[in-house]
């Protein structure tokens, strides 16, 4: 799965409009216009991959929207005394988008534990308590485990049967 296709899917999930997209960007600290949203959402062709009518979606952009998201739905909040005003970037290089996608959502959704693992069986897919929380562990960790693309489909899947009805 690629970001793009992450995109498209929470945008679906969640019922968000393109001006909102656009809003989410901003908030995250990435200037993206309603048109190049746009440009972002289109279906990609494996052999069309560097068309015009498409915006590839990086790992930091896809962060800064995440970042976004967040606030969006949360509300800014003020940092701590002695705390930088605005978050390193926290992705990596190398760094599972999946594992990062489980946590902002599940922060910006103000998502328990329990609630994840509703999502995921609504889905038909089980996970444990244990497996999800080597999901949401810091890399390096002893206990962190990848997120594979099927966990981060089908959990996308599950909130969109969560918030469409």
């Amino acid at each position: 799965m690629d970001n793009n296709d992450i995109l498209i899917r929470l945008r679906y999930a969640m019922e968000i409009k393109n001006k909102e997209m656009a809003e989410i960007f901003k908030l995250g600290g990435v200037d993206v216009t309603v048109p190049e949203v746009i440009k972002i959402l289109t279906k990609s062709d494996e052999y069309d991959a560097e068309s015009d009518d498409q915006i590839k979606c990086n790992n930091s952009m896809l962060d800064s929207f995440l970042n976004g998201f967040i606030i969006f739905k949360r509300g800014k909040q003020e940092p701590k005394p002695g705390q930088p005003d605005t978050p390193e970037p926290s992705i990596k290089k190398s760094a599972n988008i999946n594992n990062l996608l489980l946590k902002k959502v599940k922060i910006a959704l103000a998502l328990t534990t329990e609630d994840m693992l509703d999502i995921f069986e609504k889905v038909g897919i089980t996970v444990s308590k244990g497996e999800l929380s080597a999901f949401l562990r810091k890399v390096g960790h002893k206990n962190y485990k990848e997120c594979g693309d099927k966990y981060a489909r089908n959990f996308l899947k599950g909130l969109a049967v969560k918030y469409r009805g």
